[in-house]
């Protein structure tokens, strides 16, 4: 079941410095929210904590609130490994495992959480999640070769598809398409169309006629000065953000007009 998140007055910190400061926002249920900005402005930072990879680096914390569906977050006795479970992730470059097959790459979550599985059930979710991802009929004859023998389109979306094996209900995707020919990424970008019926997608990315094409919503985050933290200047429906912005920082972007 996707699930909104609500972000309140989140400040993230490495250390003692601030990288992001006072974000406030609703992230809607089954629906695409893009997030823009100039690199270096906490974007990535931010998409990263929604689901506490952040903390993958030492020294990294928060203050405020991240609620998914009322939950926190980061409440005294959350896991964050039940975390990602729930809120899953896709990286800017592609990154099957390279020792396994397209088969196991896509059960490597379900192997982490079941100790073991009936080839019935493994081989049921391998093919929905390849179908989900829009990758079955190419791949259905060669399940048992490896996951780095495919294109980067592919492996994009196989990672997708071990992303969704899990079953989460949000899906962060970081530039998931940055690394990809045009052909590839507008694969992706329709995927992300269809998988929004079923979960609530965000994602960073530093093209902005992607945001206009694959978002419901857009955040565009910038910095006052370099070494100051990164904030949200605005938040909106796509479509506002980009015919009719309510801050002149947004439309300079937007428009190239900018740094």
């Amino acid at each position: 079941m996707a699930k909104s998140i609500d972000v309140s007055d989140l400040n993230i910190y490495y250390g003692d410095f601030m990288a992001v400061e006072g974000v406030n926002m609703t992230i809607k249920a089954k629906s695409v929210t893009a997030f823009i900005g100039p690199s270096g402005c906490g974007k990535s930072t931010f998409l990263r904590s929604l689901n506490r990879m952040h903390e993958v680096i030492p020294g990294a914390r928060v203050e405020g609130k991240v609620m998914v569906d009322g939950q926190s977050l980061y409440g005294a006795n959350v896991d964050p490994v039940a975390v990602r479970r729930q809120i899953g992730m896709v990286f800017q470059r592609p990154n099957p495992f390279p020792t396994m097959s397209i088969y196991e790459n896509v059960l490597a979550g379900n192997r982490l959480n079941a100790k073991k599985m009936k080839k019935n059930v493994a081989d049921e979710i391998v093919e929905r999640s390849l179908k989900g991802a829009n990758l079955w009929n190419e791949v259905k004859d060669r399940l048992g070769r490896p996951g780095l023998g495919l294109s980067g389109g592919q492996q994009q979306r196989l990672c997708i598809a071990r992303a969704i094996a899990v079953e989460p209900e949000v899906l962060l995707m970081d530039e998931p398409c940055s690394a990809l020919d045009p052909i590839s990424t507008s694969a992706v970008e329709d995927l992300i169309h269809e998988l929004k019926s079923e979960y609530t997608i965000v994602i960073v990315t530093h093209n902005m006629q992607q945001a206009a094409r694959v978002s419901d919503e857009t955040g565009f985050f910038n910095l006052k000065a370099a070494g100051q933290p990164g904030h949200l200047v605005e938040f909106n429906s796509t479509q506002k953000m980009f015919a009719n912005p309510d801050n002149p920082d947004t439309e300079a972007y937007i428009s190239g007009r900018f740094g």
